[in-house]
């Protein structure tokens, strides 16, 4: 067997939920990966562990607060310690990297990845809100930088997983599946009055509190939907979303002669994580195995658009274009935030986003610049909104 090179991955967001699958991923086939670059938001200390163990060639601690403590335990090391969140759309250019796997968690994964795509690197996207934010940008410069978009979210993996071996062959239509989340087929009776507790009690996936809140509303699933127009180069009516509570069937994808393609697994992020930082080739692993006979029945039923309104919000801003994706992007980022710190209520989410996308700027053409004064005025909308629900 011929020698393969190794490659060399950076990892923004390394101490997050995927970040850390990531990192399991890489420890298991130390002949496949090595890890260049670590990134944080915080969590300074799972950052030094890390760091430890993989032997980067450089960290970045967002909070520059940090920064003294990741540096006085790695800089004896020899490992390279920068703060601060611009210090993150730098490193991703390094020469040494050959894939940057972007895991930072809503909008401040934009620039990071426009900077890793001009740079000419290989992306394995988990960070949907790159593709809902500025799609329209990032797709044309990854098509003239030719650079290779590698899904992460399981339902999009899915899709491209059932494509390989299919590229010569039109899509029909592609159909994400969703679990429906903690309060499926709830009323909004019962969803005015359910607490941050029971929210992030997610019955199939173990994941972040702001990814886990989004499924609860659905706002997760519209935001893949505005992911997968961008992916796979869809019109909004090829994409559809079922509910199936099993999260066994992780999408289907359905071609011009009728026939459907699924990619089926136990839920386990790590998979689809393998795949991206792997591909072409699947890698051995000892995850555990889906049993039939433990699932002897798999459902699959409609989304609740009038009671979960967000999965709507999200279609409305597709077929809208421009910058309305952006716009419910932020809105929801500063909803769920508010959210989680007791500000808002569970239903008020909806009402927080739809109010900013009414009253927020429209532009039809945005360019990078309109995208980031778009954040910035409907986080400070969303912010002065929120002051009237209380």
């Amino acid at each position: 067997m011929t020698d393969i090179k190794k490659r060399h991955i950076a990892i923004l967001g390394s101490t997050g939920s995927i970040g850390t699958q990531a990192v399991e991923v890489i420890k298991a086939h130390p002949d496949r990966f090595q890890v260049e670059v670590l990134t944080t938001n915080n969590n300074a200390e799972l950052l030094i562990q890390q760091a430890i163990e993989l032997n980067p060639n450089v960290v970045v601690i967002c909070n520059q607060d940090r920064y003294d403590q990741v540096f006085s335990a790695l800089d004896p090391l020899g490992v390279k310690v920068y703060a601060g969140a611009n210090s993150i759309a730098s490193v991703v250019q390094m020469d040494t990297i050959d894939m940057v796997l972007t895991a930072m968690v809503g909008y401040a994964g934009l620039l990071p990845t426009i900077k890793a795509i001009e740079a000419g690197k290989a992306i394995a996207l988990a960070n949907k809100e790159t593709l809902v934010v500025a799609g329209e940008l990032i797709t044309r410069l990854a098509a003239q930088k030719g650079i290779n978009i590698y899904p992460v979210d399981s339902e999009h993996s899915a899709i491209f997983q059932c494509l390989v071996g299919e590229f010569h062959n039109p899509i029909e239509k592609i159909i994400l599946t969703a679990s429906g989340g903690p309060f499926r087929g709830k009323s909004r009776e019962f969803l005015s009055t359910v607490t941050k507790a029971q929210a992030l009690k997610h019955p199939n996936w173990t994941m972040g509190a702001k990814i886990t809140i989004d499924s609860a509303t659905l706002m997760n699933k519209g935001l893949e939907v505005i992911e997968a127009k961008w992916l796979f180069n869809l019109r909004a009516e090829q994409i559809d979303v079922v509910v199936h509570p099993q999260s066994i069937v992780h999408s289907l994808v359905q071609f011009e002669d009728g026939s459907l393609k699924a990619q089926m697994g136990l839920p386990d992020m790590r998979l689809p994580i393998q795949f991206a930082l792997g591909y072409p080739n699947r890698l051995k692993s000892d995850f555990p195995r889906f049993n039939f006979m433990d699932y002897p029945s798999l459902t699959f039923e409609q989304p609740d658009l009038k009671t979960f309104r967000n999965l709507q919000l999200a279609f409305d801003a597709l077929d809208r274009g421009g910058n309305a994706a952006c716009i419910i992007n932020a809105a929801n980022e500063v909803a769920v935030d508010a959210f989680l710190h007791d500000q808002i209520s569970f239903l008020e989410i909806s009402d927080l986003i739809e109010s900013c996308l009414s009253k927020a700027t429209f532009v039809q053409n945005p360019a990078y610049d309109d995208y980031v004064s778009t954040d910035q005025e409907v986080r400070r909308l969303a912010t002065e909104r929120i002051k009237t629900f209380v």
